[in-house]
């Protein structure tokens, strides 16, 4: 076990009999990262499989890929043909997206890897939030899965929720604001919190 994941699962397992059980049941972390990759990849990325399963949204960025050869540049996709893109397999809605992402890069908004990496969280939220179509979990995801961050946790995850939930056989998940402070308890391991409430065992 990586070495941060074994001190993130004995400091969960002491927070209560509650997670002590699931640690010991689904057994160690192995949560990895992506390689980093620049914020605008990871994030055009990220909205070409928003809504998708894992295989249609890995068709689609692969068709996307092949059209322009390699994973196009800002200025490449700002320039694209409409009619192009919908074939690769965007909606409309998810154009106006990727473009916003194009264009947001070119304009600083959006940070090279080198700046995100020294950005805090919240910061890095409260930028890219502001961009069309991007949304906090979308943030978060990039966080936790590109930028290998070790405390996030994504208060309106259905997965999230949901496995609390079952950890302490609530009636009702908690809404997001109530996650985000249950979650405090889990800092400075949230990532590694998310990834044991996403495989609580269910009844």
């Amino acid at each position: 076990m990586n070495q941060s994941h074994a001190e993130a699962s004995q400091f969960l397992s002491r927070l209560d009999t509650d997670w002590a059980y699931l640690i010991a049941t689904v057994g160690e972390c192995t949560f990895e990262h992506k390689q980093a990759c620049e914020p605008y990849e990871a994030l055009v990325r990220a909205v070409a499989g928003q809504q998708l399963h894992i295989k249609a949204a890995a068709a689609i960025t692969l068709k996307f890929i092949n059209h322009f050869g390699a994973f196009p540049t800002p200025q490449q996709l700002l320039v694209a043909q409409f009619d192009d893109l919908r074939a690769c397999g965007f909606s409309g809605r998810k154009i106006e997206t990727i473009q916003g992402i194009a264009t947001a890069t070119l304009s600083g908004i959006v940070p090279n890897l080198t700046d995100a990496q020294v950005m805090t969280n919240d910061a890095l939220i409260k930028r890219l939030v502001t961009l069309k179509g991007i949304g906090r979990w979308t943030v978060e995801m990039f966080l936790m899965f590109t930028l290998g961050r070790m405390d996030v946790l994504p208060a309106d995850d259905f997965g999230v929720v949901q496995g609390y939930k079952r950890l302490k056989k609530l009636e009702a998940a908690p809404k997001a604001k109530q996650m985000t402070a249950i979650a405090e308890a889990f800092s400075p391991y949230r990532t590694v919190a998310s990834w044991y409430l996403w495989r609580v065992p269910k009844d």
